[in-house]
């Protein structure tokens, strides 16, 4: 069965309260379900015990006077939204796509963040609560970005679950009028204690995932950005330089590549992002069914896909749209090197709540 098969089956059986499809047979869990302990253990054993830095707030002071009334971007998700893994505020993903669309857009950004650590999809629910309900909370953000799907997959919640729960909290925030962007489930055969057989497992079940979720969350009128693909061989390259001390979480570096992955698509949701203006559709761009551009969209990490219009025709049609992918505005961490000296880290990414537990 195709990819876009597949996921279309778990995204219509997340809509009509289906229990999904199962992947494996009886006779493969016992095998995965061991590695899978032996994994985490390890995980486990190697991680810190901090919680991640605090990033909220405004930034992108400078523009303040001309352009004095800051975009409200939220982030939720789990502890890859949150940024666990890293020391300082500014290197959280919030942080960085707060302070990339201020500089963009050349206006102030306020940050909220009501991710956390070890949340798993059902937890949208209350996020999304504390972002439109809590007293005291500022207005509905105009963007949101969420990241989340790992910890479903590790904790062996059914596919039709979890994107059940994400779509019921993209309709939420894009009723009250936010823009949503979803960073669809990484790569989890990158991480460095998963052997195989699980490796090969966990990728296949991760990129399944991916393409439901951006079935759903397109289909609502939401944007999605594929992370896995782009995660998975630069971060199999090079693990101590991208993951953290936990070996499971991105360091600073892997957080800034998924961050400029991100950026092009949280922009133009806004409608800040300079585009090419050429007639028909440029070269990278591609019109298909929604279920075919989310089964390529995994295929290549920063795609982004989004709902389109063919004749008089909303979705199920979705345009698949690959971003130039530009240098990182920093230094690439030392050791990351390709062999005429150059950044490996600044040539590969060519863009630009709180409970610790050693999971996404």
């Amino acid at each position: 069965m195709s990819r876009a098969r597949v996921a279309r089956r778990i995204a219509t059986a997340a809509a009509y309260g289906g229990g999904g499809i199962s992947l494996l047979g009886g006779a493969a869990v016992g095998l995965l379900l061991t590695e899978a302990r032996y994994a985490r253990r390890q995980v486990v054993d190697g991680a810190g015990s901090d919680e991640p830095p605090v990033a909220d707030g405004v930034y992108g002071t400078a523009f303040a006077p001309s352009n004095g009334v800051p975009w409200r971007l939220a982030i939720l998700g789990d502890s890859t939204a949150a940024g666990l893994g890293v020391d300082q505020a500014r290197q959280t993903p919030g942080a960085l796509l707060a302070s990339g669309l201020a500089a963009v857009s050349e206006r102030p950004v306020e940050l909220h963040s009501v991710a956390l650590s070890g949340a798993r999809s059902h937890d949208l629910e209350r996020q999304v609560s504390l972002l439109l309900t809590e007293p005291g909370r500022a207005p509905v953000p105009d963007v949101s970005v969420v990241m989340i799907g790992a910890n479903d997959i590790t904790g062996r919640v059914s596919p039709a679950q979890s994107v059940r729960h994400l779509s019921d909290a993209v309709s939420r925030l894009r009723t009250a009028g936010c823009q949503v962007v979803v960073g669809t489930c990484p790569d989890l055969g990158s991480v460095e204690p998963v052997g195989q057989p699980l490796r090969w497992v966990a990728r296949r079940l991760c990129r399944q995932l991916a393409a439901a979720q951006t079935i759903a969350v397109v289909e609502l009128g939401g944007r999605t950005v594929s992370l896995g693909t782009l995660l998975g061989p630069e971060f199999a390259a090079y693990p101590r330089e991208l993951f953290g001390p936990d070996r499971y979480h991105p360091s600073a570096a892997g957080y800034a590549t998924a961050a400029m992955a991100v950026l092009p698509t949280l922009c133009a949701a806004l409608g800040v992002w300079p585009e090419e203006r050429r007639p028909g559709l440029p070269r990278r761009e591609r019109l298909l069914p929604v279920d075919r551009a989310a089964a390529r969209a995994v295929l290549e990490g920063g795609t982004e896909v989004s709902s389109a219009e063919r004749g008089n025709r909303r979705a199920p049609w979705a345009l698949l749209k690959r971003h130039r992918r530009r240098a990182l505005p920093q230094e690439a961490p030392e050791g990351v090197r390709e062999p005429g000296g150059a950044s490996e880290t600044a040539s590969r990414a060519r863009g630009t709540g709180r409970s610790r537990q050693a999971s996404p």
